[in-house]
């Protein structure tokens, strides 16, 4: 049979075999239950740390309840794209309630968090203008910033300097210039919190407008998990909210809030609204049930932060290097791919799950395990996950 030179070039890339010939390969780890603080794997429970589950809302029986109405109302899927035919009243509703809870004059639902990012970023700007990122920003940033026609800059991480220099050498570009600066509210493997305040005057300084991409700040930071920007109490200086459904939010989406002018625009100019099919009715209703359940109980929130706080004293106590963390998103820096994959599998067999992060995904030399907690933890869970991980590093040399 004739190897093309498609399959030639794929059959090249090993990189995955080799990890796996070691018996590191720590990737598409296949569980059996849903996101609890214990999770089936292998065939026996063990402790979840890898989740992004913070407020531990995936199992809710009233969200699930809602979700079941939905599909017994609407059926499993729209068919169609918002543009078209895949628009229900559910998706209205959802759209008005998160306007309301990152208080905006307006929101858009999309299918998922990246296709929300994709749409927005690549289709705001145009060619004479700028998109400046802090360079940790998520992929999904990257990727939408490389499908615009506009010039892409970036600063160095959460470095006000850096954005500072940026921003002074295209003062003096054309006057009707956007500049749009984008950043993670939380940033989603080093677990800090972008510096919007200083931000925020050097866009006003600059004559720059931001965006804050606020997937893992949502129900966690600001008042009744309003985000990252609330927290701040930046709600009329932020221009553009992006958030997602699949971390405290419960289910799988995105959406973008701003002005009724800017969400106008993105209806009709973002590809990935009009292209691709809309969120299903199943999800659109979690959504909207579990906006319900943080209103009514945002002491789920408090319990995170006790958790995430008695967490990160454990393990620096224990020894660990944990960065900057200011948020349920811990990481344990190893600086060793390797290592960092031989420590994720030994802490799999030890009955601890969590997420290895090496490059790109962060800076060459910062690979890390993440270790993110979830409100549904329990001292005892905490506790045992912790003196797992300090017991496998001790004989891995890591602490």
């Amino acid at each position: 049979m004739r190897q093309s030179n498609l399959q030639y070039f794929v059959s090249q890339y090993t990189e995955p075999q080799k990890v796996q010939a070691e018996g590191i390969y720590p990737y598409f780890r296949i569980l059996k239950s849903g996101q609890y603080p214990l999770v089936e794997y292998d065939g026996r429970q063990i402790l979840m740390f890898g989740s992004n589950s913070y407020l531990g809302l995936t199992n809710h029986p009233r969200i699930k309840e809602a979700a079941k109405k939905a599909i017994d109302k609407y059926g499993t899927g729209t068919a169609g794209s918002r543009f078209l035919n895949g628009t229900i009243d559910l998706h209205l509703e959802l759209e008005e309630k998160l306007a309301d809870f990152v208080n905006k004059e307006s929101a858009l639902v999309f299918s998922t968090g990246f296709q929300t990012n994709l749409g927005v970023i690549s289709s705001i700007t145009r060619r004479k203008d700028y998109l400046i990122i802090d360079e940790s920003s998520h992929a999904s940033i990257y990727e939408g910033s490389r499908l615009s026609f506009s010039k892409v800059l970036k600063f160095k991480h959460n470095n006000m300097q850096s954005l500072e220099e940026i921003l002074s050498r295209i003062d003096n570009d054309i006057s009707d210039t956007i500049k749009l600066i984008i950043v993670d509210g939380v940033f989603s493997m080093e677990g800090d919190i972008a510096d919007l305040p200083n931000i925020n005057k050097i866009a006003h300084k600059h004559n720059a407008s931001i965006m804050v991409d606020d997937a893992h700040g949502l129900g966690v930071m600001g008042e009744k998990g309003r985000g990252t920007v609330h927290h701040f109490g930046m709600d009329d200086d932020v221009e553009l909210i992006m958030g997602t459904f699949s971390k405290a939010l419960s289910t799988v989406g995105g959406f973008i809030a701003g002005s009724k002018e800017a969400i106008n625009y993105l209806k009709h100019n973002a590809r990935t609204i009009i292209f691709s099919a809309s969120l299903p009715p199943a999800s659109t209703a979690a959504v909207i049930e579990t906006l319900n359940i943080i209103n009514e109980m945002p002491e789920m929130i408090e319990k995170l932060w006790d958790n995430t706080h008695y967490a990160q004293r454990l393990l620096r106590e224990a020894g660990f290097d944990i960065g900057n963390s200011q948020t349920p998103i811990i990481p344990i820096y190893i600086r060793d791919d390797n290592l960092t994959f031989l420590y994720t599998m030994k802490l799999f067999d030890a009955g601890v799950f969590v997420n290895p992060v090496i490059p790109p995904a962060v800076k060459e030399g910062h690979s890390l395990i993440r270790f993110s907690m979830m409100a549904t933890h329990q001292n005892e869970h905490i506790e045992k996950g912790i003196d797992i991980c300090a017991k496998v590093a001790k004989d891995l040399g890591i602490i």
